[in-house]
């Protein structure tokens, strides 16, 4: 029989059944009996604890023991003895016993590092709890005594049981639970740990010392006491842990690596002494593989990042294919790519990392890659690159390692393991095997083509064809050029050997830049998915983590099939068509609370976006290109990555004229918005904006009259931020605040954060915070990250200005957690900056602190603006200090590295300028003092002096904004 007290009383028979207890005095008194099976409990006890009010008499509590004993029966025995009674039943088939072995046990477990067995244990001791331990003896002293112990151990079960998920790497699984414990238990400081270390491994540094900060003050308030040394050393670890975003790893590989062991020993090797070492050989040698083996050994430094430049039609979008594989945006979510050029960014980002970057596929881009990999090699002394090409890229210092096809043993070896892969037992005589490879050339892909015929084919009737085909005769040293040739007379017999259903597929399949899911293969290539698995049981498609790809030999010669059949302009709509429904689908979605999970579906997409937006302008195929831009903007815009469109955005522009197309306005506008977004665009980008922005704004607001909705709200928020410094900021400025009544919520919701500046700069903090709350509240009943973070950092501001610093660090702190869920580095490092700032007058330690974290992340996410924003104010605090020397140091970098075209970098600037004129005036250098301060009034001149709701929405604080007007005002 089981007993079980971890809820309310209950008895099983052996066979699983409940045992029927009868009234709560019996249950109260099983329970008393079983909270120390074996031990003699009083009679004065049992009465006492069963009945508090005192009314069960002796023979009344005799009366209960013998009805339980038949309720019993022979599974337990319930004994008199002495004054009292016992029950004898073997200690583990009570609960209570079980579950304390179970958890000793589990623990035991964690403590020798078996994480996995420990989860098992754990889980097994937590499942035996079916509610608070003795239910059914509330008023019992005896009871509450043991349920205290009981339930602290089961506390301490669930902190070993999460603490071994974590160890296993279920870091997303055990947040939820332990958001809910730490609420519930604020003092416990495991617990904060836990989830500082579940929020960090997911990515939300911020978040995880948030966690800290608030058991902190929990402990100061209520224990007068400090974090234990464990946790402060884990708030250190976290401190100094580098928030630095995944580069792209290596493409998985679904089969072995045969061979070639030495020379992934000897290319790891060279990398140690030479920064730049290229893999060269023809088309199908096995470049790629190799450079995977080697970036994937462990032989080399640091990260590695690995980028695929096949897709890439041109050296334009180089950069940023870069930007995109290190996992860096090219401008920040408010609109920042004004801030520096993508090669600007790469230099800042990777000029202190160790990194290996991986650039596979150079050869039709070999120019542009030479000369980038130059810059970048010569800029970051820590960075080495690993190129694979059919030609040298021609620099200096460059290594030249040739790939040469497979020694005999190897190729046979390669061959044998392919074909046995799709063909069980398969066996063969070595010799014929051989003369298949040897009339191959020994290329590893040809190889794998031909081994996958050997499902279908005999191996005598495989060597015949390959000997008809490649007319074997007497070979000496074969040439490069011979080995192509092999190759490419071995992928057209391959193809030759598909279906005209798997053809059809195979070359519709290469209007794909970057693979695919099944159901876009599907839709673009008009097949079924039968036919998908047929392509790739045949070699001719890869297909891993959900998404099929072709290699770029075998999709070269599909390309030219595609052209033969006159498809090319068909397939290459129908592939812009489905783009076009992914991001339509995707857009309303990334306003929302499911923004997190449709990025990375989105960006999976964004080779072909890139790819479908150039064949749509080119064409042209004027209403989809608009459209393509107008519904991917969002995405773009919160991936950072509108400068990679912006070239496409303005030879759109260029194509259509100055006319606004037909019921295209607002696509027209978000047009013009992407093509002045960025100085990658250069003079032509700045033209483009110039020409056509005043026939935009008038489009956008004839989209949106605020009585009814337009169809991308975005994009009025972000043509506020981009016109703050223009002609009209106040035109801009009134389209947006018109929306408070809008039916579209996320519209309504800029429209009260916009609204908010005008307010402060009619000096109504109060009526700026109902804005600004109403704001955050609309944002956050959507779950739009982006808009709440906003939000936040604005109502801080108001904080701030009402002299409450613990609301307004709270607040920030709140908005860093957002932005770095949204991987937005530079944001997170201006939020950094704001944090600098409001803790500045109180906290100095803890302003350098936030300053210099910003420092670090704006040097990692390569925003050259946001480091000038933290160096100046790492200059205001060593100000403060007194120390002028290394204040002067500090403003003078700063102000190097603000770009002085961007209308988000006027605020630091002017905080920069200010900052120089005080450390003059304390040198008593009165007449360079002026002249600073007479930079600082010029450059606020430029968005007028007289809109302190400009300069506010610029980032400035209360104080900078009066030190501006006061310069202004001064040196008039």
């Amino acid at each position: 029989m089981r007993f079980g007290i971890l809820g309310e009383t209950r008895a099983w028979h052996g066979d699983g059944g409940e045992v029927p207890l009868g009234g709560p005095a019996r249950r109260a008194l099983l329970a008393l009996l079983l909270v120390r099976p074996g031990e003699v409990v009083s009679t004065d006890r049992l009465a006492d604890e069963i009945d508090p009010a005192g009314v069960l008499s002796a023979h009344a509590l005799q009366s209960q023991v013998s009805r339980l004993r038949t309720a019993l029966g022979a599974g337990a025995a319930i004994e008199r003895a002495g004054a009292g009674y016992r029950i004898v039943v073997d200690p583990d088939d009570v609960d209570t016993s079980r579950f304390e072995r179970l958890a000793g046990e589990g623990r035991a477990a964690l403590a020798d590092g078996d994480a996995g067995r420990a989860v098992v244990l754990l889980g097994e001791a937590l499942e035996l709890w079916r509610g608070p331990a003795l239910a059914d003896l509330p008023e019992s002293e005896t009871a509450r005594a043991a349920a205290v112990r009981l339930e602290e151990r089961r506390l301490g079960a669930r902190e070993d049981r999460i603490e071994a998920g974590l160890r296993l790497g279920e870091h997303r699984t055990v947040v939820p639970e332990l958001r809910e414990l730490v609420g519930r238990h604020p003092l416990r400081e495991r617990l904060a740990g836990l989830l500082m270390r579940a929020l960090f491994a997911e990515g939300g540094q911020a978040e995880a010392l948030m966690v800290f900060e608030a058991t902190r003050r929990h402990l100061a308030d209520e224990l007068g006491a400090d974090p234990a040394a464990e946790l402060t050393a884990l708030h250190r670890e976290l401190l100094r842990a580098d928030p630095t975003p995944s580069p792209a790893a290596p493409p998985a590989q679904l089969t072995s690596f045969v061979g070639r062991a030495d020379e992934v020993a000897e290319v790891a090797e060279v990398l140690r002494v030479a920064r730049l070492v290229t893999l060269l050989g023809p088309g199908g040698v096995g470049k790629t593989r190799l450079s995977v083996e080697v970036a994937g050994g462990g032989g080399t430094e640091g990260q590695v990042c690995f980028v695929e430049l096949a897709p890439l039609r041109d050296g334009a979008g180089l950069p940023h294919a870069l930007l995109r594989a290190l996992g860096l945006r090219e401008n920040g979510l408010q609109m920042d790519g004004g801030a520096k050029g993508p090669v600007d960014r790469l230099v800042a980002a990777l000029s202190d990392q160790v990194l290996l970057l991986v650039l596979d596929n150079c050869e039709h881009l070999a120019d542009e890659v030479a000369g980038l990999a130059a810059r970048l090699l010569t800029a970051c002394p820590r960075l080495r690159v690993l190129a694979t090409s059919r030609e040298p890229l021609g620099i200096i210092g460059e290594y030249l390692h040739p790939v040469r096809p497979l020694d005999e043993d190897t190729a046979v070896r390669l061959f044998t393991e392919r074909a046995a892969a799709v063909r069980r037992g398969f066996t063969a005589d070595p010799e014929v095997v051989r003369r298949i490879c040897a009339a191959l050339d020994d290329l590893p892909l040809a190889i794998e083509l031909a081994a996958a015929r050997s499902r279908t084919l005999g191996i005598d009737d495989l060597a015949g064809r390959l000997d008809d085909l490649l007319a074997i005769g007497a070979r000496g040293n074969r040439t490069a050029d011979e080995r192509h040739r092999t190759l490419r007379s071995v992928v057209a017999w391959s193809w030759d050997l598909l279906s005209e259903p798997e053809q059809r597929a195979a070359r519709r399949f290469t209007v794909f830049a970057g693979g695919a899911t099944a159901q876009s293969a599907l839709r673009v290539c008009g097949t079924d998915g039968e036919t998908l698995e047929a392509l790739a049981d045949k070699s001719l498609l890869e297909v891993a983590g959900g998404r099929y790809r072709m290699l770029e030999t075998i999709r070269a010669y599909g390309a030219e099939r595609l052209d033969e059949a006159g498809e090319r302009e068909s397939v290459r709509r129908a592939h812009a068509q489905r783009l076009l429904e992914l991001v339509r689908t995707a857009d309303p979605h990334l306003r929302r609370a499911e923004q997190l999970e449709w990025l990375p579906v989105v960006a999976a997409e964004h080779g072909d976006l890139l790819a479908a937006l150039r064949w749509a302008v080119e064409e042209p195929a004027v209403e989809t290109a608009f459209e393509l831009l107008a519904a991917a903007f969002n995405y773009l815009w919160i991936r950072g990555a509108s400068a990679s469109v912006a070239p496409l955005a303005i030879a759109l522009l260029a194509s259509v004229g100055e006319a606004v197309p037909d019921g295209l306005g607002e696509e027209y506008a978000t047009c013009v918005l992407l093509a002045g977004a960025a100085s990658a665009t250069g003079e032509a980008g700045r033209q483009a904006w110039q020409r056509h922005r005043a026939a935009a704004g008038k489009a956008l607001a004839a989209a949106w009259p605020g009585d009814r909705s337009g169809r991308y709200p975005v994009v009025l928020l972000l043509w506020m931020m981009r016109n703050a410094g223009g002609p009209d900021p106040q035109g801009a400025f009134a389209l947006v605040s018109s929306q408070r009544d809008c039916p579209e919520p996320w519209a309504r919701a800029a429209a009260h954060y916009v609204s908010g500046f005008g307010h402060l700069g009619r000096r109504d903090p109060d009526a700026a915070e109902d804005a600004f709350g109403q704001a955050l509240e609309g944002f956050r009943t959507l779950g739009d990250r982006w808009g709440m973070a906003l939000a936040l950092d604005t109502l801080a501001g108001t904080a701030g200005a009402r002299g409450d610093r613990t609301r307004e660090v709270a607040l920030t702190d709140e908005a860093l957690v957002l932005t770095e869920r949204l991987g937005a580095l530079e944001d997170s490092a201006d939020l950094l900056v704001n944090r600098g700032d409001h803790l500045a007058g109180d906290d100095a330690a803890g302003a350098r602190t936030a300053y210099a974290n910003a420092a670090a992340l704006a040097r990692r996410a390569g925003s050259s603006t946001y480091l000038a924003a933290a160096l100046r104010g790492l200059g205001d605090i060593a100000l403060e200090e007194g120390d002028l020397a290394a204040a002067e140091r500090l403003y003078s970098e700063a102000l190097e590295r603000i770009d002085p075209h961007w209308i988000k970098s006027l605020g630091p600037r002017v905080r920069t300028l200010i900052g120089l004129g005080r450390v003059a005036a304390a040198r008593s250098h009165h007449t360079e003092a002026r002249k600073h301060y007479r930079q600082a009034a010029e450059v606020a001149d430029t968005v007028g002096a007289r809109a302190p709701e400009v300069l506010r929405m610029l980032g400035l604080s209360e104080k900078a904004v009066e030190s501006v007007l006061e310069a202004v005002a001064a040196d008039r």
